[in-house]
């Protein structure tokens, strides 16, 4: 059984994680520095995401990459090497694949089903 004090600790490093991945989602964010950045260590990092936020580090990231992908796609309407700088990616190629694992279909379908509804 975990200590309220460890919990606590846990949850605060996720929520100070989740915080800065959620403002600087388009730098190029590591396990590591968040870690030193917030004053712990990788596997303090680890589990915190594990228990707190019920993922990992990567996952997270991933996710917050991913949905502002989907916002600038739907609403700015930037061509997808565009969109992929603008949330974190250095080569489109990756973006693009990260995309259709995450949604489930090519950046370039958003934007698409979007133009079709829109007219």
């Amino acid at each position: 059984m975990m200590r309220d004090s460890t919990r606590q600790r846990r949850l605060e490093l996720f929520e100070g994680a989740a915080e800065i991945v959620n403002r600087e989602y388009r730098e190029d964010l590591g396990l590591d520095q968040m870690a030193r950045r917030l004053a712990s260590s990788r596997r303090q990092l680890q589990r915190a995401f594990a228990e707190a936020g019920e993922t990992t580090f990567r996952a997270y990231l991933q996710r917050v990459r991913m949905t502002q992908a989907a916002g600038l796609l739907r609403e700015a309407g930037l061509p997808v090497n565009r969109v992929a700088t603008a949330v974190g990616y250095r080569q489109p190629a990756q973006f693009a694949k990260a995309f259709r694992r995450h949604h489930g279909e090519p950046p370039s379908a958003v934007r698409r089903a979007d133009r079709m509804l829109a007219a």
